[in-house]
């Protein structure tokens, strides 16, 4: 292996035999919302996917992986990915990639082993053969808005069957994001409901543990992300006094050596991380971080970062090849008006495949 084994914590089982002859390809497409989507950051629109296409010796099989950063999020600028892109392709070879690009990129690392796996078990966009076909407990994901629609939409999640849903704060008042979750609670108990927030680095570390105080009356499941990334010693006494738990997600994107994810671990001891192979070093690398968490027990959960169906596919199947005990954070692929037809589907809390559709992939493969 010239590449996939960049580090001793890939499983061997999901580490293919590279073959010389596998040719890549990239198509570019634009994803278009159905409705803006927002975070305490910014409110997107569209967004581009890349998607690598890998062809042996039998170019009517192929397998794909889909590269879409979150610029802004990820460490990887436009244009630096552009022209970390026009080098792939330069290589036409698999095994003449660079290794440093792939640590550099981890959105490109990500489709890139997606693509290899897929075409490893024939193009069938089964990426892992043995992973479980059951259906995935997932979150309801309500994003930053007004007061009203936030309110309305966690109903219809609530109505939709899901007893686990996690709202991003930070984009409105506090108090109006108090009067949501008050609101909730008064219908739904916790016993009925588990409510998880995503503060998105919206806290400062003089007013987190008030904060945090103030929303520990709603019983809440989990808190991603109080502080903005960067803050261990601050972050590491907010967890030590935090009435509810704390997760790590933006924490994690930018520390991709061993020692230093262990360092980070040890030092702020969260009590959750939320993993994104698009940003945290592609499959090799969350499972990295999965084995050091779980030496700590540090639980965990993986989240979906707006791909498309092709990235969705490939999480949902690298998720389900672990023993997950936690709903997960998958998108459920209705995000955009110009998706990839697919057979994945969700309802009532749950992700799953239904054997009966086909992939359509004539969006982005010739």
């Amino acid at each position: 292996m010239s590449w996939d084994l960049l580090n001793s914590w890939s499983k061997e089982s999901r580490a293919p035999e590279e073959k010389d002859d596998m040719t890549i390809e990239v198509r570019k497409h634009t994803l278009k919302f159905h409705r803006p989507a927002t975070t305490s950051r910014d409110t997107l629109l569209q967004r581009d996917a890349w998607y690598f296409i890998l062809r042996g010796e039998e170019p009517q099989i192929f397998g794909i992986g889909e590269c879409a950063p979150i610029f802004g999020l990820s460490l990887e600028t436009p244009a630096a990915l552009e022209k970390a892109i026009a080098q792939v392709v330069s290589c036409k070879k698999l095994n003449e990639v660079p290794q440093d690009l792939l640590r550099q990129f981890p959105s490109i690392r990500f489709a890139l082993e997606v693509a290899q796996l897929d075409l490893e078990n024939g193009g069938t966009r089964t990426i892992f053969p043995n992973h479980s076909s059951k259906p995935i407990p997932i979150n309801g994901l309500i994003w930053m808005n007004d007061k009203e629609t936030m309110m309305r939409e966690a109903a219809e999640k609530i109505k939709a069957g899901f007893k686990c849903i996690k709202l991003k704060i930070g984009g409105i008042d506090f108090e109006q994001e108090v009067d949501i979750l008050k609101g909730i609670r008064e219908q739904f108990g916790a016993e009925e409901l588990e409510i998880r927030l995503d503060a998105n680095g919206s806290f400062s570390p003089d007013n987190a543990l008030e904060r945090l105080e103030t929303l520990s009356a709603f019983h809440i499941h989990s808190i991603e992300q109080p502080l903005k990334a960067g803050q261990w010693e601050a972050l590491a006494e907010i967890v030590a006094k935090s009435p509810i738990p704390i997760a790590l997600d933006e924490e994690l994107i930018p520390v991709t050596d061993s020692k230093v994810k262990m360092e980070l671990l040890d030092q702020v001891r969260p009590h959750y991380i939320i993993l994104k192979p698009t940003l945290h070093g592609g499959i090799v690398g969350c499972d990295e971080w999965i084995a050091l968490a779980e030496a700590r027990q540090i639980r965990w959960w993986a989240t979906s970062a707006l791909e498309s169906n092709i990235g969705l596919n490939a999480i949902a199947q690298w998720v389900s090849s672990y023993q997950i005990t936690l709903p997960q954070g998958l998108g459920t692929g209705q995000l955009y008006v110009n998706n990839i037809p697919s057979p994945l589907k969700s309802g009532s809390g749950y992700f799953w495949w239904d054997q009966t559709l086909d992939w359509d992939l004539n969006i982005v493969v010739r």
